[in-house]
């Protein structure tokens, strides 16, 4: 119950200005706090403070537990370059996946420096080393951009270290950037596949609907399905109800995005890669190595069990 009231006031927080401006306060409070303990104490602390659980670290059992574990124990560079939403790029053209990419079309150091008054059509604003500060923008109804709220949240977010807040080493040698994609146009809802890959292949599959607002914030009544690698209905749900399955079809192209994903995520033990698929075209999202922070809320122990054991971390 703690985890979804956090969610809820984190997705408040997006558009109440109050809220906004209590909630970063509170985060920079924790992570001052956090900045300072050791990994194996600040892991202790968040996991019961989002679970009500106690962590075990000596011998993981749980799937969150195995990602706390490898948060701690797993490290490789090529690790920060996939989480850097401007390097990445850079791995796919090296593995020959660079057609997946979403054009960038400018990457900048202050929010001052994003040119509005020069870009024509819709875009996708986002920072390259944290989560959940996004922006969307329309140069047809620029007049009702929020330019100085703009300014204001991407400038104190290019200051944050966003592994001081998580303990995801992958992101503490990110040098913050802002960058500009073209927004991704779709004549219905555009869904995020997101694609579960342990030690390189692909096991879950999450399709998840409605996951921005108009803004490009979070959206809290955001819905989730989640299948096998065949498409297949699973009976369980992680942090998000579901969706009427009737609303999307298994795609005609299913395998090569999981040939994809599975290419993409091949160098690691474990990894979410995300992918869009409109009408047809696939387009890379971004891949993430701990997804929730390592404190997804399972609807059945027997449903996290499955899923650990697929993560051999030993």
């Amino acid at each position: 119950m703690t985890y979804f009231i956090k969610r809820k006031f984190r997705d408040i927080s997006h558009t109440n200005i109050f809220f906004g401006r209590l909630y970063s306060l509170l985060n920079n409070v924790k992570a001052n706090y956090s900045s300072v303990i050791s990994d194996d104490l600040y892991a202790k602390m968040k996991y019961y403070d989002a679970t009500k659980l106690k962590l075990n670290l000596k011998n993981p059992i749980t799937f969150n537990e195995k990602l706390w574990w490898l948060k701690i124990n797993y490290r490789t560079p090529l690790m920060t370059k996939c989480s850097d939403k401007v390097e990445v790029h850079k791995y796919l053209d090296e593995i020959g996946l660079g057609c997946l990419s979403n054009p960038i079309r400018g990457v900048y150091d202050t929010a001052e420096d994003v040119p509005f008054s020069e870009m024509n059509g819709k875009f996708f604003i986002k920072c390259n080393h944290v989560s959940g500060v996004n922006a969307f923008f329309d140069s047809k109804n620029e007049s009702s951009f929020n330019r100085k709220r703009f300014n204001k949240e991407f400038n104190k977010a290019l200051k944050v270290n966003y592994y001081h807040q998580t303990r995801e080493w992958n992101y503490k040698n990110i040098v913050p950037k802002i960058l500009v994609e073209d927004f991704i146009e779709s004549q219905s809802t555009l869904l995020d596949y997101r694609f579960f890959c342990f030690h390189g292949k692909v096991k879950l599959i999450f399709v998840d609907t409605d996951t921005a607002s108009e803004d490009g914030k979070h959206n809290p009544n955001s819905k989730r399905n989640i299948y096998d690698e065949q498409f297949n209905l699973q009976d369980f749900t992680v942090g998000r109800e579901n969706f009427d399955e009737s609303l999307v079809e298994k795609p005609d192209n299913l395998q090569l995005m999981i040939e994809y994903a599975e290419k993409i995520a091949n160098p690691f033990i474990f990894c979410r890669v995300d992918l869009y698929n409109n009408e047809g075209k696939i387009s890379f999202g971004e891949i993430t190595f701990y997804p929730s922070g390592g404190t997804q809320q399972f609807s059945n122990e027997e449903a996290d069990l499955l899923v650990s054991s697929w993560l051999d971390i030993k």
